[in-house]
């Protein structure tokens, strides 16, 4: 079919001499074009492919008070402080192990090793992450030298201890019309549990890679 049509490197040599052979020729560099294209993003790694999905379905039953923890005690609000927590479901994250559904129920609230993601891990590799802390009244790691009132500002108002703004993980705007009554009954509660010692890894800022497991939405874990 060939045979007899002299060759050139040049396209405009093609066109002059045989038209209908430039047109294949192009025609199998779009299709070259388009298979190697498509073999690129087969092969092209998905940021889902590092998470697995979980389902961290965990009832938790908030920890049992301790009178001795101060006095004087208001017991009823401290019992209605609890009932309140465990409607909020705050041991979910506040628990380690609890967000992929092997809570460690001998140190409810105290805290989570396990990260959560607040920024997108679909835009960046190392997303920033946070770890829930210490809600026990426990003075070094815990909760243990705060007032009621900057516990209640904390959930109610997303404000540190040391009047710092809080990430938005946690839900606090959701928490701002309680009542003060109620708020207050929260933190009498966490005041009155058993202290338990553990530090949370410190939070890590965007773009820095992170040491331990976190997930992405709750159900999202970093494989």
């Amino acid at each position: 079919m060939f045979s007899g049509i002299s060759r050139t490197n040049s396209l405009e040599d093609y066109h002059q001499e045989s038209p209908g052979e430039v047109f294949i020729v192009i025609k199998w560099l779009i299709i070259v074009c388009f298979l190697l294209a498509s073999c690129a993003n087969e092969t092209r790694d998905s940021p889902a492919d590092s998470y697995v999905e979980k389902v961290p379905t965990t009832v938790l039953d908030a920890p049992s008070v301790n009178g001795a923890n101060a006095a004087p005690i208001n017991r009823a609000a401290v019992e209605r402080g609890e009932y309140l927590l465990e409607m909020l479901g705050c041991g979910v994250c506040h628990t380690n192990g609890a967000l992929v559904g092997s809570p460690d129920e001998n140190a409810p609230l105290s805290g989570s090793d396990i990260g959560i993601a607040f920024t997108t891990p679909l835009l960046n590799e190392n997303p920033a992450i946070v770890y829930a802390p210490n809600l026990t009244p426990e003075p070094a790691t815990g909760i243990g030298g705060w007032t009621e009132e900057q516990i209640v500002a904390a959930f109610r108002q997303g404000e540190g201890q040391h009047g710092n703004s809080l990430v938005p993980v946690m839900p606090w705007p959701g928490y701002s019309m309680l009542s003060d009554e109620d708020a207050y009954a929260i933190a009498s509660y966490l005041l009155h549990i058993d202290p338990v010692v553990h530090r949370v890894p410190d939070n890590v800022p965007r773009g820095k890679e992170a040491s331990g497991h976190y997930v992405y939405f709750g159900v999202y874990e970093k494989k």
